[in-house]
């Protein structure tokens, strides 16, 4: 097995006009991480510097992972009590997965240093908003159901290795301006020799920070996130512990995540999910009638890597992620015209078949590690498709949804599902 690492040490944020820096180091070896931005406002306020100060202090688990240390030294950063509340859960539940797969027990870790932190109040338009943009169903959706009385900019992260062609095609329909901004990770992340630990880290939480950090820049009084009401339902039980691949996309992360950005910045600023209360189906039936994206969205990670000779130039058909936006779509859009989205039918696909099952709860393992929807929300979508005539000639899928007893309707899946924090003002 490989040795854990003593302390991890948070060396210091340089903050420029269009970029934030940030250093680390693990057992003394040191690793940065660069982000520049542009068409944001200047990165040197006060306000924007405290605000910044929480995505460093997230970013730095890209880098904590490689030797999961004992001792986490915040040295000279300011960490207010929400701030540390939020650093803490990002490790232990942020990081789940990947103590779940390196079968680590991250609860013994030790968090020390830390400088007082200090609020300050930026000046706000709370009609102007970011909107964090990743090129799939769920922002595409955001994009086009907030009211038409905010004034919207996309926000738009990219590696250095250059954009993402399906998220540029998709940003374009839209028509909006786009706040971007390029992450630089440290090289030694990216080529792992298998020396470090690796693993699943709470990037849509670190995402979230930029975003904040780009619109508090502008005087933009929003962030608008699109994460829905299944993000919050864990994959699996683990020592005790609820284990989410979407944690920094959950109700508890939003929280923490707001909570921490009004510790810095006070009450103004709104950090919220726009899907919060919305199923998955919710998102699919609205976006069914979005026809002028079906052809350039695209939902398969595969698309995404960080290394553009790995990214696939269309949907890959066989991730679970593919299986799962098939799935939810087809009770909307007819099997011709799924066919046209995806070039191929991973739910009609023998092979695809065990996927389902776990999909809806019936395999022999967890819900997949990837942004899915939960067990229950998939067997309501399949018990749906199942019955309808165009999809009679795919007896596998019959006779999985035979099989399932799903908790809630499907009608009921078209209504609020639970709390949210989204503002009257972002509705129409």
């Amino acid at each position: 097995m490989r040795e854990r690492a003593e302390i991890f040490s948070y060396v210091g944020l340089d903050v420029t006009r269009d970029s934030l820096v940030g250093h680390y180091e693990l057992d003394g070896r040191p690793f940065t991480e660069v982000v520049t931005f542009q068409d944001v406002g200047h990165l040197t306020t006060a306000s924007v510097t405290s605000v910044a100060q929480l995505w460093y202090l997230l970013a730095g688990l890209s880098y904590y992972k490689a030797g999961a240390a004992r001792r986490v030294d915040f040295a000279a950063t300011p960490v207010g009590p929400r701030a540390r509340s939020l650093v803490r859960a990002a490790l232990l539940d942020g990081l789940g997965e990947f103590s779940v797969r390196n079968d680590l027990d991250l609860s013994d870790v030790v968090f020390e240093g830390g400088a007082t932190s200090e609020r300050s109040t930026p000046v706000l338009d709370v009609h102007q908003v970011l909107t964090a943009f990743g090129g799939g169903i769920d922002s595409v959706v955001t994009v086009n159901e907030l009211s038409h009385h905010i004034d919207q900019t996309l926000f738009v992260v990219s590696p250095l290795s250059g954009h993402f062609t399906p998220l540029e095609e998709t940003a374009r329909v839209t028509g909006l301006r786009i706040a971007r901004a390029t992450r630089s990770i440290d090289p030694q992340m990216l080529d792992n020799d298998g020396d470090d630990f690796n693993g699943h880290v709470p990037v849509t939480a670190m995402i979230t920070l930029l975003a904040v950090t780009a619109a508090i820049s502008s005087g933009r009084g929003g962030v608008v996130m699109s994460n829905e009401h299944s993000a919050s339902s864990p994959n699996l039980a683990w020592r005790g512990r609820d284990v989410n691949h979407q944690w920094s996309k959950s109700w508890i992360a939003e929280g923490l995540i707001a909570d921490a950005v009004s510790e810095a910045v006070g009450d103004d600023f709104v950090v919220a999910s726009f899907l919060r209360e919305r199923s998955e189906l919710w998102v699919a039936e609205v976006f069914s009638r979005l026809t002028q994206y079906h052809h350039v969205f695209r939902s398969c990670n595969r698309a995404f890597a960080q290394l553009r000779d790995q990214r696939a130039t269309n949907w890959c058909g066989e991730c679970d992620k593919c299986l799962f936006i098939n799935l939810i779509l087809a009770p909307f859009l007819s099997r011709d015209d799924l066919r046209a989205i995806f070039h191929a039918e991973p739910l009609s696909d023998p092979a695809r078949a065990d996927q389902l099952r776990t999909l809806v709860g019936l395999g022999t393992t967890h819900k997949p590690f990837e942004c899915v929807g939960d067990p229950d929300e998939s067997a309501v979508a399949l018990a749906k498709v199942s019955a309808m005539r165009e999809w009679s000639d795919v007896t596998h899928l019959a006779e999985i949804a035979e099989l399932v007893r799903p908790e809630r309707d499907f009608d009921e899946l078209l209504t609020a599902q639970g709390p949210s924090r989204v503002p009257a003002h972002w509705l129409r």
